[in-house]
């Protein structure tokens, strides 16, 4: 028995994740130098609308995500929190919204990875040809397509497995590649090349083009977007309500650097006119090599940029799947979505999102119009995602007045009001980025049809796929035999308050408290706390501390 309960303890050792483990698989989601290189086309503005977007989105939904998770710690990221506010079919929806985003960008995302594989060669002439006339491409996407089907089944593996791929590939495809830029764009300007915009604090104010400036304000928000995301891995954290906040703030400072130096350095070494957003980043790094003689270093950081992609895919196509599978087993979905392999993690939930990723993959590539179909696509994705952050900034607004006295180890500072400009800052972020999402582009007419197909078409697949999580949700509550009476997830507060809906509680009593011991989500609650208990003032000390034991719960 004793040989037992030792491996018992070794194995839940083993599933326990670092706080720069967590920051990496964040800046993993969210940050790449590739990014940086559509932001290039404002020079040094870019710096400008990277910072309204920290302030206004990024940091707004990193201090709402800190509160949340440290105040409501158990499994299950955006869907405890929004379960807790705003109730269950909500709660899922956001997981099923996570899903399908991954879901379709990846799969929209595909084909560009056709035109890009000469650069993996030293011949930069002929794959600068190759990406201004592909050809082969639906062969060479379906290379690329059996590679993430392979790093789906790694992130199969484990959290541990694909914690460590989200480390080293950050490292090797994002921070040395960075760290080389800012060394050799040094090297570059004692050489006496002039940089190709205006390095001068004037060249930090945007210049008014209209609708087109108020986009790229939105897509810079967009950029920021994912940092709740691996809020599902919380109790893989040694200490969840103060690691995970930890995590955060690194993120936001990583994030922002990356986004800033690695923009500003693609707008000095490129003029405007030649930025190519397929290849540009390698038209830099073989600029810059040529300062040292090996202009072929673009090559070696093509093959780093593989890493950081390899563990883009791995972390991404992980977290939402693991999210909604953990949910799943509350009786959210069907006994075969739910399936665990040994590595508990949600096998068949995994390989149908990569299965639609790649079906899409291939309906891009193959319509007539493909471009229409990608902006719709991309446009879709945003409406859904701001949504979510919508929810998720009510939900931190309702359980500040529902759960006033809840123990939160971080909360946003300034009281009530700072909590109002921290949400209200992140919800006007949120409703710009939808309106300005479906409001349509001057290119719409000979991409799309018209303004009315573009608007019509993406209220359609925004309302499908909202339809889809209405119907899992009805469907759910039909289905009582879908929970399992083994998950991992604790119930919400309220359910445990014996409250039908979320309410208003003064309870002082700690989640983790609350939580421990209790028979599963889905199944009789154990023990009946009430909506007013109050706690002995030593126990939301040490919540508030965070010496309490996480439940497994």
């Amino acid at each position: 028995m004793e040989d037992a309960k030792e491996k018992d303890k070794k194995s839940v050792k083993q599933i326990y994740i670092s706080i720069l483990a967590l920051t990496l698989m964040n800046v993993t989601i969210i940050a790449g130098i590739g990014n940086d290189v559509q932001q290039a086309f404002y020079g040094l503005a870019s710096v400008t609308y990277f910072a309204i977007g920290a302030i206004c989105f990024f940091i707004p939904t990193a201090l709402v995500a800190a509160e949340l998770a440290s105040g409501w710690s158990n499994r299950g990221g955006i869907f405890r929190w929004v379960g807790e506010g705003l109730g269950k079919g909500w709660a899922l929806t956001c997981l099923l919204i996570l899903w399908f985003q991954t879901m379709i960008n990846f799969g929209m995302g595909m084909p560009s990875y056709a035109a890009t594989i000469m650069f993996y060669t030293p011949m930069y002439n002929k794959a600068v040809q190759f990406a201004q006339h592909p050809q082969h491409e639906v062969l060479i996407m379906t290379g690329f397509i059996i590679l993430y089907w392979v790093l789906t089944f790694v992130a199969t593996k484990g959290v541990k497995a694909f914690s460590s791929v989200a480390k080293y590939g950050v490292l090797i495809g994002t921070f040395i590649p960075l760290a080389l830029m800012v060394i050799l764009t040094i090297v570059w300007l004692c050489q006496g090349h002039a940089p190709a915009i205006p390095m001068t604090p004037k060249g930090l104010i945007p210049k008014w083009n209209g609708m087109s400036t108020l986009a790229l304000a939105a897509g810079v928000f967009f950029s920021y977007t994912g940092i709740d995301m691996n809020a599902a891995h919380i109790k893989q954290l040694r200490h969840p309500e103060k690691d995970f906040t930890t995590a955060m703030f690194f993120s936001i400072i990583l994030v922002f650097l990356i986004f800033v130096v690695g923009t500003v350095i693609i707008a000095m070494v490129v003029p405007e006119k030649q930025i190519n957003v397929i290849y540009t980043l390698n038209t830099v790094f073989r600029t810059l090599g040529a300062t040292i003689g090996i202009p072929w270093l673009y090559m070696v950081l093509v093959w780093a940029g593989l890493c950081n992609v390899l563990a883009s895919v791995i972390t991404n196509m992980a977290g939402p799947s693991f999210m909604l599978g953990q949910a799943g087993g509350s009786g959210f979905l069907p006994k075969w979505f739910q399936e665990k392999n040994k590595h508990q993690m949600p096998a068949h939930l995994m390989y149908t999102q990569i299965a639609g990723m790649t079906i899409i993959a291939y309906l891009v590539k193959l319509l007539p119009n493909v471009e229409g179909f990608v902006i719709m696509l991309t446009q879709t994705i945003t409406v859904l995602y701001m949504f979510y952050y919508i929810l998720m900034f009510i939900t931190f607004l309702r359980l500040r007045y529902d759960q006033p006295n809840r123990p939160r180890p971080f909360k946003v500072p300034g009281g009530k009001v700072g909590a109002w400009i921290v949400a209200g800052l992140g919800l006007i972020s949120s409703v710009f980025g939808i309106v300005l999402a479906i409001y349509p582009p001057a290119q719409v007419k000979a991409e799309v049809g018209s303004p009315v197909t573009y608007v019509v078409t993406i209220c359609i697949l925004v309302a499908l796929i909202l339809a889809i999580c209405f119907i899992m949700y009805q469907l759910s509550k039909k289905h009582p035999e879908w929970v399992d009476p083994h998950n991992k997830f604790a119930p919400f507060t309220w359910e445990i308050e014996g409250l039908k809906k979320p309410g208003k509680a003064l309870s002082n009593v700690p989640t983790t408290v609350m939580s421990k011991d209790q028979n599963p989500m889905g199944m009789p609650i154990k023990r009946h706390y009430g909506p007013d208990e109050q706690a002995a003032a030593k126990l939301v000390k040490e919540a508030n501390e965070n010496k309490l034991t996480p439940t497994d719960n």
